[in-house]
């Protein structure tokens, strides 16, 4: 009987193939994402596992802690499949916080971009939220980008096309009730749009005054330039310059006030928020 030659064994391939998954460490900080990409953080220890010989506890930017077990080819790292295995004895130890507080990932990659956006309003918006967030944002994969005002931001959001897998959140400067800029976000909420902000005039009112070294923001009579106002009253000699002092005094959230980190946190689990 002639016999059928039926190429190569394809149960050989599929065992090479899960060989050639590569055994990496759960070293304390690692930032790994679970295979189902339902859940992403940086390895916190080692437990006793219930179905497997080991789980490693992971901890999300919120310091929310979930175990998982350690099983071949059961997480991704810097977006490849890896197998988790034990260092050893891993210590237990508090993670280190980020800027903003959140768990810090030593020498994190970045990780590739979302599809997702978060627009502010100006350059010193962007610049606050990578001095204070830009840890979260690289490992998160969320991108920030100045609209240069809210005047077209219909418009914008309209060439975008937010979608589930697509959102979009917006930082908005003086967010209060009958504001030029509260009827504007009314107008463009959406379920795949988030539109938040804070009360302040600008983002630098923000910032508590004792951070920047004065006892408190000026009043800027109706018709003058904030910023220029501002300057004009502390001795300051442009706006650049105060720019410069503003920024330098921000060292984490705490120099912030409460309604600015709170719209940025929110922004910023809406847009890596999983569609349900």
């Amino acid at each position: 009987m002639r016999s059928i030659d039926y190429g190569r064994d394809v149960l050989a391939t599929s065992r090479k193939r899960t060989r050639e998954v590569p055994e990496v460490p759960a070293e304390p900080g690692m930032v790994v994402e679970t295979a189902a990409e339902d859940f992403c953080g940086a390895v916190v220890r080692l437990e006793r596992g219930e179905f497997t010989k080991h789980n490693v506890v992971l901890a999300d930017r919120h310091g929310r802690e979930r175990a998982f077990p350690m099983r071949p080819a059961a997480f991704l790292h810097e977006g490849e499949p890896v197998t988790l295995v034990p260092t050893g004895t891993t210590p237990r130890q508090r993670p280190a916080r980020s800027a903003s507080g959140s768990v810090a990932v030593p020498a994190a990659a970045a990780r590739t971009a979302r599809a997702a956006r978060i627009w502010v309003e100006g350059l010193h918006d962007a610049e606050l939220l990578e001095r204070v967030w830009g840890h979260d944002l690289r490992v998160a994969g969320v991108v920030v980008e100045p609209l240069h005002g809210l005047d077209e931001l219909e418009r914008h959001i309209h060439e975008f096309g937010p979608s589930g897998h697509r959102r979009l959140g917006v930082l908005v400067d003086h967010l209060v009730d009958h504001s030029k800029e509260t009827r504007i976000a009314d107008r463009v909420r959406s379920p795949d749009v988030l539109v938040t902000g804070h009360p302040y005039v600008d983002v630098w009112q923000a910032v508590h005054p004792e951070s920047v070294g004065i006892a408190e923001w000026p009043e800027v009579a109706h018709g003058i330039d904030w910023k220029n106002g501002v300057c004009a009253e502390l001795g300051w000699a442009d706006p650049a310059e105060g720019w410069r002092r503003v920024l330098g005094a921000v060292e984490g959230f705490r120099d912030l006030r409460s309604p600015l980190v709170g719209a940025v946190e929110r922004l910023i689990d809406f847009v890596t928020a999983e569609e349900q």
